[in-house]
């Protein structure tokens, strides 16, 4: 049974089949002819085969030819004709049966570009003949271009329609879909090289997309509609070529850096054949420029094939550190690629097939792999990445608590300096202040030439009892141990009060005046000068031209104690001379100067003895000022030059 069905449907396709391929219509023959300015030739007509060009045919024709195409009708069902061409190069115009069906815009420089879009019509029934109809095809192209006319159909409009469909997506989309993958490829791996052109892997991604991007300026061949921006067909075949030789350049640099290959005098012998390629595309004559652009053209392939040969050998040589996966797989490309472009050098075959497939097919499948290796290699630079950072982020942590037990170790010793300086302070404080009372006292006590204020008053006291041996000097009585000391106690007291009352007050506020400063000073040092008959000076300048902070006020009350208990301990001066100045607003000038025996200063530095010296030289430097101490047989002078803030 089912045999029996398979034969009824074999029944019923035949006759149908026969009679559709003989309702058909028929190209009968194709013929070409030379034009004369432009006119339909009557005679030198020749039989050719398409696609066809007449170049080889006709050297020195000029730019214009004819195609006449002489079809039939299978039978008179009145079904409509439809006719389709794939391209007329480098612009056209078509006739059916004498009347007008199509002329591109432009037919003299700069032409239209129709070599590469294919066109379809529906025949208008009026203008054919029941019998034999014709197509007239008129080609117009520098000789240079190789003029002609691509492929040619007749059939029912659905048949040509879709065969057109087929043309147009390998004619014309797949060139598009090239160029914006060209477009993105190129602006997308330039930023990258611009982000990474100082890594070794930063030219790679450079050269592919000058690669991407030259081959997006080659595309424009393919799907130009005009010659714009340039002023003819010549002129933008030149373009193209020099197009063609920067895709080279850079597919080989691209090559090179991406294998981590240096070759020096390779990347040189390719500059040269670069610049000679270029230079022949742009300065060949127009009326030799369509061999030379072949030259060009095949030189260009060979250098392609080349830099894709010796690629093999550097990805699947042994090395040491292995094979990489991603060369091998641009070896792999490249050999694709090999096979396609040997195909465009082989003698006799069809140059515009060749031209497309390897166009269309060949620079797809480049920019696509290698956009998916450069990618792939981009990630795993990304993963490395990653992984340094987890790393980083680890060490870091790391780090951040190792540098917390550091910090805390260093707070430590911090707070335990801090200790040290307070205590170190204090003891300077001490030294300068009590210190300098205990020093006066011990002074006042040595060197007083009548008894203390208590004992004379205890001697007073026994005057006015009216006994008159107590008031005969001889007979005045010794005094009392107990007073004696009762009375340095209260001095030293008194001191000290001074010297908590300046300490607490120093960060409150400064003396209006620097002889409100001195003031306190010169009471207490003027006293105990007198009793040593010291004639003692206070040389101050009655306003502050610039006002010193509190700080440094207290610094200064003791850097001119301690300078002036030196002077009342060792120097056994008769004259003391105590001067501040301010030559300039925000400089003080301190000056202590004495007439006494003096002594060495170098050696007293160089002992390390003397507290009084380091007290006065680190006070100075706290405060940020200059000390200067010297001394001679004519006396000691310590100096201070204090630098005060604006």
């Amino acid at each position: 049974m089912r045999l029996l069905m398979w034969l009824a449907a074999l029944a019923l396709w035949l006759p149908g089949g026969v009679l559709a391929d003989a309702c058909a219509p028929r190209i009968v023959s194709v013929q070409a002819a030379p034009a004369l300015d432009g006119a339909r030739p009557l005679t030198g007509w020749v039989n050719v085969t398409l696609p066809d060009t007449w170049t080889t045919r006709w050297r020195a024709h000029g730019d214009s030819g004819w195609y006449r195409i002489d079809w039939e009708r299978g039978c008179e069902n009145g079904e409509p004709v439809a006719l389709g061409i794939d391209g007329i190069s480098v612009a056209g115009e078509v006739y059916s049966n004498g009347d007008l069906l199509w002329r591109d815009a432009f037919l003299v420089e700069p032409l239209s570009r129709s070599w590469n879009v294919p066109r379809w019509w529906v025949l208008p029934e009026s203008g054919l003949q029941p019998e034999m109809n014709t197509v007239w095809v008129r080609a117009v192209g520098p000789v240079a271009l190789g003029p002609g006319l691509r492929g040619v159909r007749l059939g029912d409009p659905s048949t040509v329609a879709a065969q057109h469909y087929r043309t147009q997506w390998r004619q014309r989309t797949l060139y598009l879909i090239n160029a914006v993958l060209c477009g993105m490829a190129g602006t997308l791996f330039l930023v990258v090289w611009a982000l990474r052109h100082k890594t070794p892997a930063g030219a790679a991604y450079g050269w592919f997309g000058l690669m991407a991007l030259t081959w997006l300026l080659y595309l424009t061949t393919y799907l130009a509609y005009t010659q714009w921006p340039w002023p003819d067909a010549i002129t933008r075949s030149r373009f193209s070529m020099v197009a063609m030789v920067g895709y080279v350049l850079s597919a080989c640099f691209f090559t090179l850096r991406f294998g981590g290959q240096r070759l020096p005098r390779v990347e040189q012998g390719l500059w040269a054949l670069a610049a000679v390629g270029a230079g022949t595309a742009v300065l060949v004559p127009d009326n030799i420029a369509g061999p030379w652009f072949g030259r060009v053209w095949q030189g260009s392939m060979w250098v392609f094939i080349a830099n894709c040969l010796q690629f093999q050998w550097h990805a699947w040589r042994p090395q040491t550190e292995g094979r990489k996966p991603l060369h091998m797989l641009l070896a792999l490309c490249w050999l694709a690629v090999t096979a396609l472009t040997v195909t465009t050098l082989i003698p006799g075959v069809d140059r515009w097939n060749v031209a497309r497939n390897w166009a269309a097919f060949s620079g797809l499948l480049v920019i696509s792999l290698v956009m998916l290796l450069l990618g792939a290699q981009l990630m795993q630079r990304v993963r490395s990445v990653e992984r340094f950072n987890r790393a980083l982020t680890k060490g870091v942590t790391e780090a951040r608590a190792e540098l917390a037990q550091a910090l805390a170790r260093e707070h430590a010793h911090a707070l335990e300096r801090t200790r040290l300086q307070e205590r170190m302070q204090l003891a300077h404080d001490l030294h300068d202040g009590l210190g300098g009372s205990l020093m006066r006292s011990m002074a006042l006590v040595e060197q007083a030439p009548q008894p203390l204020p208590n004992e004379r008053a205890y001697s007073q006291r026994l005057c006015r009892s009216r006994v008159r041996a107590a008031c005969e000097p001889e007979w005045l009585p010794q005094p009392l141990p107990n007073e004696r000391v009762l009375s340095l106690l209260k001095v030293l007291r008194d001191d000290l009060r001074q010297v908590i009352d300046q300490g607490s007050s120093a960060g409150a506020q400064v003396p209006d005046t620097p002889v409100q400063w001195a003031a306190p000073l010169r009471h207490r040092f003027t006293g105990i000068f007198d009793e040593m008959e010291v004639a003692s000076h206070w040389d101050m300048p009655l306003q502050w031209q610039g006002r010193p902070s509190a700080l440094q006020c207290l610094s200064l009350t003791r850097l001119v104690e301690e300078a002036l208990s030196n002077t009342i301990k060792h120097s056994r001066a008769r004259h003391v001379h105590v001067q501040c100045t301010q030559p300039q607003r925000d400089v003080l000038c301190l000056r202590i100067e004495d007439d006494g025996v003096g002594f060495d200063v170098q050696a007293v530095q160089n002992a390390g003895v003397s507290v009084g010296m380091r007290s006065m030289a680190a006070r100075a430097e706290r405060m940020g000022g200059t000390l200067e101490v010297t001394s001679g047989a004519a006396g000691t002078v310590v100096s201070l030059v204090l630098r005060l803030k604006k």
